[in-house]
């Protein structure tokens, strides 16, 4: 790893780290392009920090990384806060595992605990709170001629505190306020170039709405549960590696969605969930580089006589973020594009087998991920356990062929295990 790159070491590292499974040659970059190459190709939308919107537990994740609108458990500090509010149970806790890149570098893991209690005042509200931590392993520094300059064990992690409280029977809010520590190189100087801890603050606003309406089903009339949830997350100022000229954009994130439930008769019911998901940051525009226009001979390919460069806006956060829903350099037809789709099933026996599954699509020009998920659970006493399983249909993904897990406790249950 070259010494004079190391101010980038922790946007560059940590987003080619979580979006390896990602064809994005030539996301940033600054090669003149003509209007007409831009064009259906690559523009993908990367950030600093990813790692806060890796699906934590393996409930979701089985489900195609859906569940802003999803029943409530531990893990909701993550999904929305303000489903804690609705919560069964008056305290929970979960604790999730998932190996990284494993297949190609080992150590690598991601790894979040995250647990709730409802107030007893009131019984209306709750709070929560989580923290997950990624481990990257070990780096060996070099500098350009590849002498060692030794080691180093770069990691991430993020703090948060969240509140939620019913506004009525059917509606309720959360919000949620979050410590970020990114360190990917050290502080150590190397070769008169001093890193920095990467630090930022941010916070979500989150909302839920619960609902029942009756269908008939086989001339038998049924209520269908439903749910409609909004998150705004990672709302926050922006991180630094070096100095304040040089910042990056956290992912300040837009998730929407809804639930549907349904009780096929005592035993057997079915949920089934969809989410959309858009970063709210910039899109990598374009400006003119070159102007050829009126030359008889023209330098750019096709009939364009332009030359465009990439480049990457430095408004204020939340003007970014209002901003990111139009900025799209392809017009409407690319902005679509940024919004991710999350599918998933759920089967559950006795509230206490669980099968999943689940699809996740984003567009080839931003990412292309693509792939199908599968899970599943068991409840019992005070114990639960999750699984949940990836399958790439177009490339590799940093979670393939590989199990994840997620224990979920049931503290209620536990201290009445410990009364009797």
């Amino acid at each position: 790893m070259s010494i004079l790159n190391i101010r980038k070491i922790g946007f560059v590292a940590s987003s080619l780290t979580f979006m390896l499974c990602v064809t994005q040659a030539g996301a940033q970059t600054t090669t003149p392009i003509s209007r007409s190459m831009l064009a259906g190709q690559q523009n993908v939308i990367t950030t600093a920090v990813p790692f806060l919107t890796i699906t934590p537990d393996s409930r979701r994740a089985g489900m195609g990384d859906a569940g802003v609108a999803s029943s409530a458990d531990a893990n909701s500090v993550f999904w929305n806060a303000a489903s804690l509010a609705f919560a069964d149970k008056k305290s929970g806790a979960a604790i999730s595992y998932a190996p990284w890149l494993r297949a190609l570098v080992p150590g690598i893991s991601y790894n979040y605990l995250a647990g709730y209690t409802k107030i007893r005042s009131n019984q209306r509200s709750v709070i929560g709170g989580s923290f997950r931590f990624f481990t990257f392993g070990e780096i060996n520094f070099t500098d350009d001629i590849g002498n060692p300059l030794g080691t180093f064990k770069p990691s991430e992690y993020a703090v948060d505190i969240c509140y939620a409280t019913q506004l009525s029977k059917h509606w309720a809010i959360g919000t949620t306020l979050k410590y970020i520590n990114s360190n990917l190189a050290g502080t150590r100087p190397l070769n008169g170039i001093t890193p920095k801890v990467g630090r930022s603050g941010a916070g979500d606003i989150s909302a839920l709405y619960k609902g029942s309406l009756k269908a008939k089903i086989k001339g038998e009339k049924k209520d269908i549960r439903y749910s409609v949830g909004i998150n705004l997350q990672n709302l926050g100022a922006k991180i630094t590696y070096s100095d304040k000229t040089n910042k990056e954009y956290i992912p300040a994130n837009l998730k929407i969605g809804t639930s549907w439930s349904y009780d096929i008769d005592q035993y057997n019911s079915i949920t089934g969930m969809f989410d959309l998901n858009k970063l709210m940051v910039p899109t990598p525009g374009i400006t003119v580089l070159q102007d050829y226009t009126g030359l008889k001979d023209s330098f750019v390919l096709g009939t364009e006589e332009r030359i465009f460069e990439r480049n990457r806006s430095d408004d204020p956060v939340i003007s970014a973020a209002i901003k990111s829903f139009a900025d799209a350099p392809g017009g409407l037809k690319e902005e679509l594009k940024e919004y991710n789709v999350s599918l998933g099933l759920e089967y559950i026996y006795a509230k206490q087998f669980f099968l999943r599954a689940g699809y996740f699509n984003e567009a080839k020009t931003k990412g292309n991920r693509k792939y199908a998920t599968f899970g599943f659970g068991i409840r019992y006493k005070v114990f639960g356990l999750d699984a949940a399983y990836l399958v790439p249909f177009v490339q590799r993904h940093p979670l393939q062929n590989q199990l994840r897990f997620t224990l979920i406790f049931d503290l209620d249950a536990a201290l009445e295990e410990n009364k009797k």
